[in-house]
C-alpha cells in the first residue's frame, strides 16, 4: 500500500530528522517552525509537520548547509487530533 494513502489530503506529513551537533529552539525560525531539541550525545531532534517533499528537500539543504551530519529521516503518524506535539517527549 502507497503510504502516502494513510495521510490525509491537505494535512501536512510529521517528520522526525535527527542530526549530529547540538541545536537550540532559536533556530525553530529557520528550520520552517520545527521544534528543535538537544539530545544527549551532540545530537538535536527537528520535529514537526512539513508540508510537501520540496519543503523536506529545503530543510534537508539547510541541515547540509550547517554542515550537520545527517542521522535519520522518519516520517511519522500523528494521532488524530494532534495540533503540536512536544519535542521534549519524541526519543527516536
Amino acid at each position: 500500500m502507497d503510504r502516502r494513502e494513510d495521510r490525509k489530503p491537505g494535512r501536512p506529513a510529521i517528520y522526525h530528522i535527527r542530526v549530529r551537533g547540538a541545536l537550540d529552539e532559536s533556530w525553530s525560525d529557520w528550520f520552517e517552525g520545527m521544534a528543535v531539541a538537544p539530545q544527549p550525545g551532540d545530537e538535536t531532534l527537528l520535529a514537526g509537520p512539513v508540508t510537501d517533499q520540496a519543503a523536506l528537500h529545503g530543510i534537508l539543504g539547510r541541515i547540509r548547509d550547517l554542515n550537520l551530519g545527517l542521522l535519520s529521516v522518519h516520517r511519522v503518524e500523528a494521532e488524530e487530533g494532534q495540533e503540536g506535539f512536544d519535542c521534549e517527549k519524541q526519543s527516536l
